[in-house]
């Protein structure tokens, strides 16, 4: 044992500069060794940081300081978001980012009529089943093509109530969605269901599918895309956090992509 560590260990006893004169050493120099040891073996790690790592694996890098936050506080860990980013940039956690994806799937040239924005200067609903927003998108596969996916999401419990994945864009992809979101959640009288101007929700089909269930049609204004912001967050978060995970964000064929978003959906 080294004589600093013998002045550590007794100086519960006796006074360290009586135990320094005794063994030949100056004080000073064993205040120095033991600041040095105290900087190598460093702080104790915060529970909430411990916490921090545990719920950045569980959620499998999906969820950015906000939601972290809110999940830490119901662990009983109380901690701000600048704490949050200067913890995650130390450890080297890196929460998924959304990415700009570019093909084109609304065609509002198609020359069919459209319905009035239903939603201008209506507050936001509160309740379920009151109005359902929808939208197409694309999904990637490994061989280069693409696959369709069409949803609808009720915007008051933001969950999705009917969607469909095909290789192609017809009609039936965006009526089979909605099919589908009746079955699982049977509409209120007066639903509104809003949509881009595509023409696959100007369609015949389409149309009569919401009238024999007492919907209401509701579509963007020509040239603004914001009139359905919502249903585009729900693609910006699904390719996120379906397709970033991967080592490439693709889907292997269109099962695949189906398997994906069902796992992701229900």
């Amino acid at each position: 044992m080294s004589r600093y560590r013998f002045i550590a260990a007794e100086q519960v006893q006796h006074p360290v500069r009586q135990l320094c004169q005794g063994l030949g050493v100056p004080a000073s120099g064993y205040y120095a060794w033991r600041a040095h040891e105290q900087r190598a073996v460093g702080p104790a790690t915060p529970a909430w940081e411990t916490a921090l790592g545990k719920v950045f694996g569980h959620h499998k890098r999906r969820y950015g300081t906000r939601r972290r936050q809110v999940a830490l506080r119901q662990n009983g860990h109380r901690v701000g978001r600048q704490r949050l980013r200067t913890a995650m940039r130390r450890r080297g956690l890196r929460a998924l980012q959304s990415k700009a994806y570019t093909p084109r799937t609304t065609d509002s040239t198609h020359g069919l009529r459209c319905a009035p924005n239903r939603l201008l200067g209506q507050p936001a609903p509160t309740q379920a089943n009151r109005v359902w927003v929808s939208d197409s998108t694309y999904l990637p596969l490994a061989d280069g093509h693409w696959s369709y996916l069409c949803a609808l999401q009720d915007v008051a419990s933001q969950h999705v109530v009917g969607w469909h994945v095909m290789a192609t864009m017809p009609e039936e992809l965006v009526t089979t969605a909605l099919q589908r979101g009746f079955l699982a959640q049977p509409p209120t009288p007066d639903l509104l269901v809003h949509s881009d101007r595509g023409g696959q929700y100007c369609a015949k089909a389409y149309r009569a599918l919401l009238t024999r269930h007492g919907a209401v049609r509701s579509q963007s204004r020509r040239g603004e895309c914001y009139d359905n912001a919502q249903a585009e967050r729900l693609w910006s978060c699904l390719k996120t956090e379906v397709l970033e995970l991967r080592e490439w964000p693709v889907s292997a064929d269109l099962s695949d992509a189906q398997t994906s978003i069902a796992e992701y959906v229900d």
